[in-house]
C-alpha cells in the first residue's frame, strides 16, 4: 500500500467509526422515546434493558452504515480539498479517481459485509429484539397504589386507600373489592373495609400481604342451583375483625418470556433463502386462487351465458312450434313473481358477497407476497446503498472542499433524508402494486446513483459548481446583458420617434 493510500484510508476510517456509533446512538434514542411508556415503570431487571439496547443496536447498524459511509467519505475528501492536499495530488499527476480508489475498494468491502450482516445477523437480532420488546410491553407495571384512586391492576381486586404514609407500607382507610374469577361480572359481592393496615411482599416478591386492622368484611352468596326457583333468597354475611391478613398472588406481575417461534413468521426474521422460498410459495398460492375464482363462481349462477360464436349442437331444437308453446304459457301470479324476485335478490347478494370475500382474499395474498419479496430485495438494496453513498460523498467532498462537521453533516443529513423518503415511497408503491417490487425496492438507489455519477463526473473534471464566485459572476453577466438590452431598446425607441 502506497503512502497516498494510507493517508486516504486513515482519514476515512476515523470518521466512519465515529459516525457509525453516533448514528446507532441516535436510533436508540428514537427507540427510547417511541416506547418510553412501555419501557419505564416495569418490574424488569437491568439485564433485560441491556439486552434490548444491545439487540436494537444491532438492528440499527444496516441503517447507520450508508450514512456513515456518506459522511466519512465527504469529510475525507473535504479535508483533503480544504488543506490543498487534493490539489497537490493533482499537480503531481495523480487523478481524483486514483485518490478515491482506496476508499472505493473499502466501500465495496463494507457493501459485502453489509449484505452478509443483513442476511445473517439482522434476522437473528430482529427475532431477539422484537420478541423481548413484546414481552416488556406486555409486562405489567410495578405495584403502585395511590391515595384516593382505585387500583385495579391486581387481577380480581379493586383497592382504594385514603392515605398512604411515607414508609410505603402503612395505610389508612382501605376499601377492597374482590371479584372471583368464576364470577367476575357478578358485581361487588365481597367487600372488605378496614380503618388501617400494612402492605408488604413475601417470598421474593411473589405474594402481596395486606395486614388489616379493625374492619368489616361483607359477602353475598348467590342462590344454589338446587333452589330451583328464581325467587330463592341470597345469603348476606357480615364479619367483624380486629386483625385480618389477606395474601394476594403477584404472579401476573413481572416479565414472562414468550416462545420466540411465535415471531418466526414475520419477514424481518428471515434470510434471503427463506424469503425467496416463501415469496415463491405465496406467488403460487395467489395464482391458484385467482385461477380457481371463475370455476368456483359458477355455482352461484342458474343460467348459462350465450356465445354466438359457438356452433349449436346437432340435437339442438330448431325454430318451430316450441316457440309458440313458450308464448302460450300462463302468466305468473303476483305471489310467484315475488318469490322469483326474492330468489333473484338473494342470489345476487350471494354473488356480491362471494366477489367481495374473494377480492379481499386475493388482495391479502398479493400484499403478503409483495411484503416478502420486498424484504428479500432490501437485503441487497440496503447493502448497495453504502456504495451509492460513497459515490455521492466522495464526489461532493472533492467538489465542495470543506472539512469539519459543518457543511459535510448538513449535506449528509440532506441526502440521507432524500434517500429515506424515496425508499419509503417506493416501498409503499410496491406494496400497493403500483410498481413492480424490484422497481420500488431499487428506486432510491437508482435515483441517487444517477446523482452520484453526475457529481463524480463534475469532480473528475474539477468543476466548481458549488463555488460562490461562479454564481456571482454569472449574475453580474446576466445583469449586464439585461442593461445592454434595455439600452438598445431605448435607442431604438428614440430613433423611431425622431423618424
Amino acid at each position: 500500500m502506497k503512502k497516498i493510500d494510507k493517508l486516504v484510508i486513515g482519514s476515512f476510517f476515523g470518521p466512519f467509526v465515529l459516525t457509525l456509533c453516533v448514528v446507532v446512538f441516535i436510533f436508540l434514542m428514537q427507540l427510547l422515546t417511541q416506547y418510553m411508556n412501555e419501557l419505564v415503570g416495569k418490574d424488569i431487571e437491568a439485564l433485560d434493558y441491556a439486552r434490548i439496547f444491545y439487540y436494537f443496536s444491532l438492528i440499527s447498524v444496516p441503517r447507520a452504515l450508508p450514512l456513515a459511509v456518506l459522511l466519512s467519505s465527504l469529510l475525507t475528501f473535504g479535508n483533503l480539498g480544504e488543506f490543498f492536499e487534493l490539489t497537490a495530488m493533482k499537480s503531481a499527476g495523480i487523478s481524483v479517481w486514483r485518490s478515491m480508489r482506496t476508499i472505493f475498494i473499502a466501500s465495496i468491502a463494507i457493501t459485502i459485509f453489509a449484505f452478509w450482516y443483513n442476511n445473517q445477523i439482522l434476522p437473528w437480532a430482529n427475532l431477539k429484539g422484537y420478541s423481548l420488546l413484546y414481552d416488556i410491553k406486555t409486562a405489567k407495571a410495578t405495584l403502585n397504589i395511590k391515595e384516593g384512586i382505585f387500583y385495579n391492576d391486581l387481577p380480581g381486586y379493586n383497592i382504594k386507600v385514603d392515605k398512604k404514609y411515607p414508609d410505603g407500607k402503612s395505610l389508612k382507610k382501605l376499601v377492597i373489592y374482590r371479584h372471583p374469577s368464576s364470577d367476575y361480572n357478578g358485581g361487588n359481592k365481597e367487600i372488605t373495609l378496614a380503618d388501617s393496615g400494612q402492605m408488604y411482599t413475601i417470598n421474593n416478591q411473589s405474594y402481596l400481604v395486606f395486614e388489616l386492622y379493625n374492619g368489616n368484611q361483607y359477602s353475598e352468596t348467590s342462590p344454589s342451583a338446587s333452589a330451583g326457583t328464581a325467587t330463592a333468597s341470597r345469603q348476606f354475611v357480615r364479619n367483624h375483625f380486629g386483625h385480618y391478613k389477606m395474601v394476594v398472588s403477584l404472579e401476573s406481575f413481572g416479565m414472562k418470556r414468550t416462545n420466540e417461534d411465535q415471531f418466526q413468521y414475520h419477514e424481518y426474521m428471515k434470510n434471503v433463502k427463506e424469503l425467496t422460498v416463501i415469496s415463491d410459495s405465496l406467488q403460487r398460492e395467489y395464482g391458484k386462487a385467482r385461477d380457481n375464482l371463475y370455476p368456483t363462481s359458477k355455482q352461484y349462477y342458474s343460467y348459462v351465458f350465450r356465445n354466438d360464436h359457438v356452433k349449436p349442437a346437432p340435437n339442438a331444437p330448431k325454430e318451430g312450434k316450441w316457440i309458440d308453446s313458450l308464448l302460450k304459457k300462463k302468466v305468473l301470479k303476483l305471489q310467484d313473481k315475488k318469490q322469483l324476485l326474492a330468489s333473484a335478490l338473494s342470489q345476487a347478494q350471494n354473488v356480491l358477497s362471494f366477489a367481495k370475500s374473494n377480492k379481499s382474499l386475493l388482495l391479502d395474498k398479493e400484499k403478503s407476497w409483495y411484503r416478502y419479496d420486498l424484504e428479500m430485495h432490501h437485503k441487497y438494496t440496503d447493502a448497495v446503498a453504502c456504495l451509492v453513498m460513497f459515490l455521492i460523498g466522495a464526489s461532493l467532498g472533492a467538489i465542495i472542499k470543506k472539512g469539519g462537521f459543518g457543511v459535510p453533516v448538513l449535506v449528509s443529513v440532506l441526502f440521507f433524508i432524500i434517500s429515506y423518503v424515496i425508499k419509503i415511497q417506493g416501498d409503499k408503491w410496491a406494496k400497493d402494486g403500483i410498481l413492480w417490487v424490484a422497481v420500488g425496492a431499487w428506486l432510491s438507489n437508482f435515483i441517487l446513483a444517477l446523482v452520484g455519477l453526475y457529481f463524480a463526473d463534475r469532480a473528475l473534471k474539477d468543476s466548481r459548481i458549488f463555488d460562490q464566485d461562479i454564481y456571482l459572476i454569472w449574475i453580474d453577466r446576466l445583469k449586464k446583458r439585461l442593461n445592454e438590452s434595455a439600452f438598445f431598446q431605448k435607442n431604438i425607441l428614440r430613433r423611431t420617434a425622431v423618424s
